[in-house]
């Protein structure tokens, strides 16, 4: 159930295995976007070293010190059809992409958390650097992932207060 999802920080040591990566890759690609243009690339990331500069200049990263692995999401802006008001969908296209890969992750019992790059500019830039992004492709976000070394208690926020109906 989606409800049962929640940011894990904490992973075993148990490496995730290569084809439960390429389904959560599969459902991030399987995301809605505007006008079908799935503008996304992916880097898959399973060396310390890297995850480790990361949490240098990413404050809110430290579980990246022991995730087996983290995906980073990239948005190609060569793919966006620069016309009126489609030309910022890229950034909607991207958050799909990285809840569906949330969502499959927790589906196939594997933790995660969305780590926000954009639009941080130092961020964005600094992940750029490290590596090796060409210009026209903006880093979007960071998804840590590892089997849960916690469990945190599952928390229904629906809250009625919060929808209106036919007019607020």
């Amino acid at each position: 159930m989606i409800v049962s999802r929640r940011s894990i920080r904490q992973y075993s040591a148990r490496p995730v295995e290569e084809q439960v990566i390429e389904q959560i890759l599969r459902a991030a690609m399987n995301a809605p976007s505007a006008n079908n243009q799935q503008p996304w690339q992916f880097i898959v990331v399973t060396k310390r070293e890297k995850m480790v500069e990361i949490t240098k200049f990413h404050p809110w990263s430290k579980m990246l010190l022991n995730a087996p692995v983290a995906v980073l999401v990239v948005a190609d802006l060569d793919r966006v059809v620069s016309k009126g008001d489609m030309q910022d969908t890229w950034i909607q296209d991207c958050s799909a992409a990285t809840q569906n890969a949330l969502l499959a992750a927790h589906a196939q019992g594997v933790g995660g958390v969305w780590l926000g790059l954009y639009p941080d500019g130092r961020r964005v830039e600094n992940v750029r650097k490290l590596f090796n992004i060409p210009e026209g492709k903006v880093p979007f976000s960071i998804i840590s992932l590892g089997y849960p070394a916690e469990q945190p208690r599952v928390r229904d926020r629906y809250d009625l207060n919060r929808v209106h109906w036919e007019q607020w």
